[in-house]
């Protein structure tokens, strides 16, 4: 008989963290794919604790980052570390395990269009762990509650407005208490209350959980609300990692103009250049 796979809380006391290190480290990262260079040898870290915000340009590589960093891409050269351990190293098994301390919010939600609410949440715990469906349906009724969705278990996603996917995605995340949250584009397609809403869920959360979170997005008031860091990725390179005060006032010309919106500066003449 196969051994069963280890659930989410051995793998964190088997792992035993030490809280002094980084949970994420990006050491000298490259990824290419063919002859193009998406991230050219770029490193920074996550605290524990930290809300990262990851700003840049649309096809810059902020969401191929996130897919570093749960071990879907491995990189051309460096490292991707999570609390010490090189992700590129790990084997199916083991990285599996590191997957059930990572919770993940997709842009579009990526609910699955056949299953209810319920199903959708209990996918993770029934793929990761041994719960019984009662130990189950127990954590989904607390995680929809966290996000003020009580009650939806029986909906459908098609049946959700877009800010409710969103909401529903987060609970996903949650479902196995996850160390470390990624979002990709939170407040993509909503509405500004409704994006304020889910920003205000995602700082909840991180403070509530003690997790720390990695937060793609284009949307500047969202990202200063949110954050405790940020970085800015530009022609594959980290241009800046500071505080969102820092960012407010960089006397870097390009970070300046990506917060302000304008359309002049070093990118519209970079854009400009390479057509």
């Amino acid at each position: 008989m196969a051994a069963a796979s280890p659930s989410p809380s051995a793998t964190r006391r088997d792992a035993a963290p030490d809280d002094d290190r980084p949970l994420v480290q990006i050491e000298e990262v490259v990824l290419r794919f063919g002859s193009k260079t998406v991230l050219d040898g770029i490193s920074f870290t996550v605290d524990r604790g930290d809300r990262l915000v990851v700003m840049g340009q649309s096809g810059g590589g902020k969401s191929t980052l996130l897919r570093l960093v749960i071990g879907i891409l491995k990189p051309t050269s460096g490292r991707v570390l999570f609390a010490g351990t090189d992700i590129a190293r790990l084997s199916r098994r083991q990285l599996n395990a590191m997957r059930a301390r990572l919770g993940m919010v997709y842009q579009y939600s990526a609910l699955i269009s056949s299953l209810n609410v319920r199903d959708n949440l209990a996918l993770p715990l029934e793929e990761l762990t041994e719960k019984s469906t009662a130990e189950i349906d127990e954590l989904i009724r607390a995680r929809l509650a966290a996000v003020d969705m009580s009650g939806s278990e029986d909906k459908m996603p098609s049946e959700l407005s877009g800010g409710m996917r969103k909401r529903i995605g987060l609970a996903r995340a949650l479902m196995l208490e996850p160390e470390l949250i990624l979002y990709d584009e939170p407040s993509a397609g909503l509405d500004p209350v409704t994006s304020s809403v889910i920003d205000e869920l995602i700082i909840d959360t991180s403070a509530r959980t003690k997790s720390s979170a990695i937060i793609v997005t284009h949307e500047m008031e969202s990202a200063f609300r949110i954050a405790t860091r940020m970085v800015m990725l530009y022609q594959g390179k980290i241009i800046a990692d500071d505080t969102p005060e820092k960012f407010r006032n960089s006397d870097n010309e390009v970070v300046a103009q990506f917060v302000s919106g304008s359309t002049q500066g070093p990118i519209g003449e970079a854009a400009h250049e390479r057509t």
